[in-house]
């Protein structure tokens, strides 16, 4: 019997052909899994083998970049890829407890439609579904929906707060026994039952109700990834779970403890919302075979895509800097504000130039990276875990399939013997797998006053 009072939560965050920068050109990816509906549905088999909790596809609304030439060189710049709804629900037909997470933007798509796609997903597939929320960053989503340049950081995230508001409420807008399908009195739901939410607030007006309803985890999981202090507030007061970008043990504990210590400022429990960092994790027999598979996948990142990356998570044009010197100062970004902080810090702790730090986070894509065998992999995430730095990881496998197979294969297994990790599932949806309760309905976390109305981006006077 385990003596741990908690077990890991591992997701399987997943790239087509994985997290790797080069990973398309590796030998053993399939170059078109972006629209290869066989290698999803092996990729979520695989995890759900390995007893994850969840399987997480991030979006994007765009292609990003306009270096075509470097864009020419990538395959995970949202470029050649299913959309993450319609994928999901066709994954769900062939899995039965994996939860199912997506991202979507709260920037560029409705409240209505959030809150329809999320609850029909949930029903779909029994209760599995989650939102990873989102707010965009960057100008090249912007240009497809009628903007020059994306909203201002805090515009964002306000958009994002009250947006959340009127999805959770959409969701509550039918009570659990509202429709009552009764053939033979000819009543299909109860006249009472139909509550539109009439929201008008600074940003959306939304008559209401929702009509989907309410879904089966009453609320589906709501995921938050945003490390600013905006992106932080709305974690604390809307999200279940965050994925977050930690380098270090020190960093991962600074932004546990500081989110989990805002929790009570809204009446909730530490346990009530999921930290799980991403954690890139280079696996091999021995710790000089893995170093190998790592510097082979390194050896095939083209320098003009590295940079292609880094310039926007920085908020500046390299094209004008050596890129053998040092990196730059910067001003505040609009856009990846607290990843670009961490990346300056990085450089200068570890004294990389531009180029060195451009290959360093090219391969892992600026997230915890771990090169050793299972072992090794697995003390590395025991530490984190019992240090107060994480409630468990979001898995991305450097090249797919392979790397999901082997962490299931060698790593799970470890986990399981140290009792770090569940032998089987004792629910079946993603609430239940995250030991989190089914919210009544208006119950749940506390809504934001609405702010007087205003004709916006998005909004109708």
């Amino acid at each position: 019997m385990s003596t741990h009072p908690r077990q890991m939560h591992l997701g399987a965050f997943l790239y087509p052909t994985g997290h790797h920068v080069a990973a398309w050109r590796h030998p053993q990816a399939a170059a078109d899994a972006g629209i290869n509906l066989g290698h999803y549905q092996h990729l979520a088999h695989v995890a759900e083998r390995g007893l994850f909790d969840l399987i997480f596809l991030a979006d994007g609304v765009g292609v990003r970049g306009d270096n075509v030439e470097a864009l020419s060189r990538t395959a995970i710049r949202y470029t050649g890829q299913f959309e993450p709804i319609t994928l999901l629900s066709a994954l769900s037909a062939v899995t039965s407890r994996i939860g199912l997470v997506s991202t979507i933007s709260t920037t560029y798509t409705p409240p209505y439609n959030i809150a329809r796609q999320m609850a029909s997903l949930d029903w779909i597939s029994g209760g599995r579904a989650g939102w990873n929320l989102v707010t965009s960053a960057d100008d090249f989503e912007a240009q497809n929906f009628g903007l020059d340049e994306q909203l201002a950081h805090a515009e964002r995230y306000a958009r994002a707060q009250e947006a959340v508001d009127v999805i959770s409420r959409l969701w509550d807008s039918w009570e659990d026994d509202a429709f009552l399908r009764d053939k033979e009195s000819g009543r299909y739901f109860r006249p009472e039952a139909f509550q539109p939410i009439n929201h008008k607030g600074r940003f959306f007006r939304v008559r209401g109700p929702l009509n989907v309803p309410r879904p089966p985890q009453g609320r589906p999981v709501i995921f938050q990834a945003g490390a600013s202090e905006p992106g932080k507030q709305l974690a604390a007061r809307t999200a279940d779970a965050v994925f977050t970008a930690a380098q270090t043990v020190p960093e991962g504990q600074e932004y546990y403890s500081d989110l989990k210590r805002r929790l009570p400022d809204y009446g909730r429990r530490p346990e009530d919302i999921i930290v799980m960092p991403g954690v890139f994790p280079v696996i091999g027999a021995t710790r000089a075979e893995a170093e190998d598979k790592f510097a082979r996948l390194q050896d095939l990142i083209h320098p003009e895509v590295a940079l292609s990356h880094l310039s926007p998570l920085l908020g500046i044009d390299l094209k004008d800097h050596d890129p053998h010197g040092p990196v730059p100062d910067v001003p505040m970004s609009n856009g990846h504000v607290a990843r670009q902080a961490l990346l300056v810090a990085r450089a200068r702790r570890d004294n990389l130039s531009i180029l060195e730090l451009a290959l360093s986070m090219a391969g892992a894509r600026r997230h915890w990276q771990i090169v050793g065998t299972p072992a090794e992999i697995t003390d590395s995430l025991q530490e984190r875990f019992e240090a107060g730095a994480a409630d468990g990881f979001n898995i991305m496998s450097p090249v797919l399939p392979t790397g999901l197979e082997e962490f299931v294969d060698t790593v799970v297994p470890e986990l399981q013997r140290r009792g770090l990790y569940r032998t089987g599932y004792t629910g079946s949806t993603l609430r239940d797998h995250f030991g989190l309760a089914r919210p009544a309905a208006h119950e749940g976390f506390s809504y934001a006053e609405p702010e007087a109305p205003h004709v916006a981006y998005g909004a109708r006077a």
